[in-house]
Parts: structure tokens; sequence; C-alpha cells
């Protein structure tokens, strides 16, 4: 046998070369790889073809594909024989040492005499050998009639044929081991004591192990809708969707499946399959198995257990991991809040506002854009991540979840309950900001909606003046909650004086300041409307009314030489049950201080609770305890309903005062009031007497009370040192 280096003798041809590219292109090189070779070797001449892979024995090797124009010459097995024994012979130092192309001629001279092969190489003249895919495989040609010589466009078209045929090869080989792998793990998991189901792309089983066989009867080709109730279907579907949209690896929800054993929910599990595309492994766990699992077991499920969907934690990895602000387009997050849940839970039950947790989980996730996530992050409080998005497209999904919302219909137990949702958005701009801080300025966006009337959206902007008040009350509020913590809340009063005769005593209201860590003073016109915004007023009034009835017992003296002592009670106070047995249980307790108090409540919230209204009279009357209505006027409504309340005084509203010596309508509405007065037996109060000459006004149309500036300034309560009034009647007169 003679070893040579390749002599090219001929220029290249390129139809032969393109040729052999077009076969190569136009088959399946794994299915197809005998058409394939067939062409190959018409094209370049050959008589047969093979393609060797080497062993890790590095010396063997081991036929891939091959192909005779004959079909006689000699089987894949003789071919297997003779090429180990070229190596064994080491004529070529081993296949693996190959660099470059090599003619081996007259393959006979390699065989011994009465060997077997000897008459099957008979015939073979010239034999091509081309190293391709990095020495990992050899493709091969041989020729019965050969001078020796290859031309260099047959050489050229073999090694790109060698390595594509190659190239496919190992492609098919690493996915098979892949599959092999994987198919080994899903084996490992199918001998689980837990019940496994394969669902293949079109939602039907296509494998299970035998627990899932003992507890479902699960049978092949069974559609995985029928394996949970009925109502869970939409739930399962929106869960596995989470897993094959890409958005989760994993996902779980809590579903009530139809087993043979019990009735009971189970937690239910989907994995994503990585070599088959929309297949999904079902794994499913009695709830009472999952709830002894270990707190580090527990936390690897990232959702929550009622509705399914990502828990606050998950969501928020999520965001991180997606780096909004590197995408070409915005990203939005939505937070969204049931409105009145709570009555659903009074009225219905708790059972009933789960049901409609999950029937409001399982809406969200069918109105968003497919890529958007759905998560719920604390009781009735779900958030959407919606990346790669325009705002008028955040706003169109928005709007889309209201309106839908709105018309979903909850029955439970026969009883109808309304739907709907508060939604903010905010978008993602600062790469410096966090998601809680976008969360927390979506939330600040919900709570707009929610007090402009709920069931609608809105969207944050840091300059907008909603979300500016917004933002200075809730700082107010946890200035409110550290200063009834560390008593930094003091009490002031200023006078309230007759206008018709001289006051027997003081008679004055108190009021309230707020002084801040730094120790500045924050205007009431601040922390006042913060506390009713975020439910602290009853605390407030709680406070003010505790230190009030403080100071009267260690003044006792003064206390009783005063006229009367004003306070002001919230609306919200009188609407909180708690509040007022802790308000009836305090008068109780100071029986000669309760006589002197005036309790003070808003025209409005009058009106608005008027059975509310009517038992604080109710409650205060006995106790000596006078009633005053505030902002007298202000409503729409107030000379209708005031008959049914039996106050003792009414202050007229400052808007008909300040203007009062100009305005001729004002000066009317305030006689109008006084002769209502006269006629209903209450005694008439204005506030905002700025000068003399209001005063001198007010007088003459009949108010009996007069409160401002020009009678006297607030001033702190501790610095009160007599009970007298300041007898601001004389100064009246003196001044007329």
């Amino acid at each position: 046998m003679l070893q040579s280096k390749l002599k090219l003798s001929l220029p290249l041809q390129e139809q032969e070369l393109q040729q052999v590219a077009t076969a190569l292109s136009g088959y399946d090189l794994v299915d197809e790889l005998d058409a394939a070779l067939l062409d190959i070797a018409r094209f370049t001449g050959c008589n047969g073809l093979f393609l060797l892979r080497l062993t890790p024995a590095r010396l063997s090797v081991q036929i891939e594909a091959m192909y005779q124009d004959d079909g006689t010459l000699f089987s894949q097995r003789d071919a297997q024989k003779l090429l180990n024994r070229v190596a064994n012979r080491r004529r070529l130092h081993s296949y693996a040492s190959l660099s470059h192309p090599t003619i081996i001629q007259d393959v006979a001279s390699v065989i011994e005499e009465g060997d077997s092969l000897q008459s099957v190489v008979s015939r073979l003249r010239s034999v091509l050998l081309i190293p391709v895919l990095g020495n990992r495989y050899i493709f091969g040609a041989y020729r019965y009639h050969c001078d020796g010589q290859w031309r260099e466009s047959s050489l050229n078209a073999l090694t790109m044929a060698g390595n594509m045929l190659g190239y496919a090869k190992e492609a098919c080989r690493s996915q098979q081991a892949v599959k092999s792998s994987e198919l080994q793990c899903i084996e490992h998991l199918y001998r689980m004591p837990i019940c496994c189901v394969h669902i293949a792309s079109d939602n039907r089983v296509i494998r299970y192990n035998h627990c899932a066989a003992t507890s479902f009867k699960v049978e092949m080709l069974q559609q995985v809708a029928s394996l949970v109730q009925p109502q869970e279907v939409s739930q399962c579907y929106a869960t596995m969707a989470l897993v094959r949209d890409g958005l989760l690896t994993q996902a779980s929800c809590e579903l009530q499946m139809k087993s043979n054993l019990s009735q009971d929910r189970a937690r239910v599990t989907f994995l994503s399959l990585s070599a088959e595309d929309g297949t999904l492994l079902m794994m499913v766990e009695p709830i009472e198995a999952s709830q002894t699992l270990a707190p580090q077991q527990d936390a690897t499920f990232n959702f929550d257990g009622l509705t399914g969907l990502p828990n606050r934690a998950y969501f928020e990895t999520l965001y991180i991991d997606s780096e909004p602000c590197a995408a070409k387009r915005s990203t939005f997050v939505a937070f969204i809040n049931l409105d009145r849940f709570q009555v659903v839970n009074n009225v219905s039950g708790n059972q009933a506002g789960d049901r409609l947790l999950c029937e409001v989980s399982s809406r969200l996730t069918h109105l968003v854009r497919r890529g958007d996530v759905v998560a719920r992050l604390s009781g009735d409080e779900f958030g959407i991540f919606m990346p790669n998005i325009d705002r008028n497209i955040a706003e169109q999904v928005a709007e889309r979840i209201c309106q839908a919302l709105n018309h979903h219909e909850f029955t439970w137990e026969g009883r109808k309950h309304s739907v709907s949702v508060s939604i903010g958005l905010a978008q993602s701009q600062d790469p410096q900001a966090n998601i809680s801080d976008l969360l927390r300025s979506a939330n600040a966006a919900c709570r707009v909606v929610k007090e402009s009337g709920r069931n609608g959206w809105y969207v944050y902007a840091s300059d907008d003046p909603m979300v500016e008040r917004l933002n200075t009350d809730m700082s107010a509020s946890v200035d409110i909650i550290g200063a009834l913590a560390n008593d930094r809340f003091e009490l002031y009063y200023q006078p309230i004086e007759m206008l018709q005769a001289n006051n027997s005593g003081l008679h004055f209201e108190i009021l309230l300041r707020m002084r801040c860590e730094n120790g500045e003073l924050m205007s009431p016109a601040i922390f006042l409307p913060a506390a009713e915004r975020f439910s602290l007023a009853a605390k407030v009034d709680r406070w003010v009314i505790d230190n009030v009835l403080r100071w009267g017992a260690s003044h006792l003296a003064l206390w009783q030489g005063l006229s009367m002592v004003s306070v002001n009670l919230s609306a919200l106070s009188i609407g909180d049950r708690e509040f007022m047995h802790w308000l009836e249980m305090r008068l109780l307790a100071e029986p000669e201080l309760a006589r002197k108090l005036c309790f003070e409540i808003t025209e409005t919230a009058a009106v608005k609770q008027l059975d509310l209204a009517t038992e604080l009279i109710n409650l205060l009357k006995p106790m000596g305890c006078k009633l005053a209505l505030d902002d007298f006027g202000s409503g729409f409504s107030s000379f209708a309903y005031l008959k049914l309340l039996d106050v003792d005084y009414v202050k007229i509203d400052g808007q008909f005062v300040r203007n009062l010596c100009q305005d001729k309508a004002d000066q009317a509405i305030v006689a109008a009031i006084c002769q209502l007065g006269r006629d209903m037996q209450f005694e008439v109060i204005a506030e905002f007497v700025e000068s003399i000459e209001i005063g001198k006004h007010l007088a003459k149309l009949g108010v009996d009370y007069g409160q401002g500036y020009a009678i006297g300034k607030p001033m702190p309560l501790a610095k009160l040192s007599a009970s007298d009034g300041l007898g601001w009647h004389q100064q009246l007169n003196a001044s007329g």
C-alpha cells in the first residue's frame, strides 16, 4: 500500500461544487442521508462513500454512514473490519493522526494471504480519507478505476460534504444525549411518591407515574382539564400559560382535583421540559403534605397559595432581572386594589372573599398582554409588571381591566356583590429607583383613584398637584403617629365672646398644634386633613379629649369658672364604635368636667351621617354636654336637616362673615340664620371676626357670639390663668 499526499492535477470545477452543495441543501441529512450520499457520489464520480467517527479508543472507528454504487461489494461489517485492520497495522499511525486529505492506493496489500477480506477489496484501487470536524470524523471515498489523482473540485466538494454530514451527526447525537438525560430525570421523578403527569403541547397526558395512576386514574391522551374540578379549569390553564409563555420556569397554584381518595385541594406545580417544546411536567401534592415542608423548602414556591399567582417577592425579582431602564420602550407597573372588598368578607364571609380573589386573579391574567406578569402582592392588592410598553397601551390595559371587572358578576349563596378595582400606574424612569419605589408611586396613584370615587385608573406623576397633596399627607401621617407616641401635640385655646352681653365666664374653643421632631410647629391645615385621610382622626380626637379633661382635673377651680369649652370631633370619630364607647366611659368618669364641654361637628358630617349624629346627641345630652354644628351654611340641605338635630349652637361658616360689611347677600343669609336660631332655640356663633366693624354688623343682625383674631388669637392652654370673659361686648359699645 502506498501512502502519499494528494496530487491536485485539475483546476477547480465550480459546477461540481455547486451540484454537491445543492444536493446537501435539498435533503434532511439525518432522515434522508442515503439519498444525499447517492447524489454526492454521482456528482464527484465516486463508487462509494463512508463517514467514520473516531471512538474514544482513538485507534478504532465506527461507520456512521455508508454508500456503494452497486450495493454488493462488501457489507458495513466487512468495511468496519477492514478499516480497523488498517488502523491496527498502524500504517496511518491511527486515524486521529490525519491532519490533511490522504490517498491510500492498492488497499488489498494490507490484507494477508487467506484473509476472508482479500476477495472483498480486490477491486479497490484508490481510497481518499478526509479529516473533518476537528478530526472527530473522517469522510472517505473510493473508486474502482483510478490513477491515484483526485480533482481539486472533488476534494473541495467532498470536504464540504464531510463537514456538513459530521455536523448533522453531531447535532443528532447531542439531541439524543439531551433527550436521554432528560428522560432519565423524568424516570427518577416518576419513581417518586408524588403524582407526576407529563403533559403534551395540546394539553393531553403522554406519560404518568404509578402515584398519579392510583390517585387520579390517569389515562393516556386524557385532557388535563379532566383531572381538575370544572370550576378550576381556567385557573389551571392560566398557571400553565405562565410557564409555556416563558414568563416563569415553574408556576404553582392550588386546585381541587378529581381525586379518587378525596376532594381536598392540592398544590399543583407545572415545570417546563427544555427538550420538548410546549410540554410540561405536572406535580400534584396534597395541601396537608406541602404544609409540613420545612420553611426553606416551602420558600422555593414563590407563588401565592390561594390564587397561584407569583407573590410579591417573585414579582420584585422579575422586575430586577428585566433591567427595565435598558429596554427600548417603557416599563410600567400597575398597583390594583379591589374596591370595597371588606364588604364581601363582612357580609358573606372569608370563604366568599377568597373565591372572589381567585376569580379576579383569573380575569386579570386574561386581560393583560402576553408577556405581562400578574402577581398578588398582599390581601386584596395585585400588581402587574408590563415591560416594553408605551404609555397609551398601558392606559388601555388599565381601562380594559376596569371595564371588565366592573361587569363581573360575583354571587355567593344567592347574594350578588358588585366588583370594581382602582388602579395606579407608574413608569420606570430612574435606573436607580427600585421596585419598592415604583410600587409606592403606583400605590399613591391608586389612592388618588380611591378618593375620587373608585373604579378607575390614574397615572403617577411626581409634579401632579393631587399626588403632591397625597405625598404631603402621607408624610404628615407619619409625623402624627410619632406625635401620638411621643406626646408632641399641644393644646391651644381661642376665646368665643358674647356680642349682645358680657360673658359670665370664659368660653373658648380648643385648638390643636403639633410639633415635628425638629421642634417646629406644623400647620393644622396640613396634619388634620392627613389624619382624616389616613384614618388617624379618632386617635387624635381621643388624645385631645383625654388631655383636655386631664387639664381640667388639674385646674379644677379654673375649669369651674369657665362658661364653655368647645372641642371638635371628626366625622370619622363619630362613626367609630370603639371611639364612641371610649368617649362615653371617659365622660362618665368625669361628670363635673363633662358639663362644661361642647362638642363641635361639621354640618357636612352631620348631614351625611344623620343617624350617627343623632346617636351622638343622645349620648352627650344626658351628661350635660352641649353640641355645636360647625361650618353651617356650607352644605346644600342645611335647613332641611337642622330640624332633625337637637343642637345648642350653630357656627356660621366663615365665607358668609369675611365680607359681611360690603356684601348684602351675606348679611341676608346671616340674618336668616339668626331668625332660625331664635325660632328653633339655638344660639348663633360667627367665625372669622377679624375687625370691630364685622363684630358690630354681626351684633346688629342678631348673632350671639363671635370668634376671630379681632377678639383673641389662639394661645397655649397651659398659659391660661383666669376664667373670666374678655368683655369684648364692651369694646363694641365703646367703639360705637
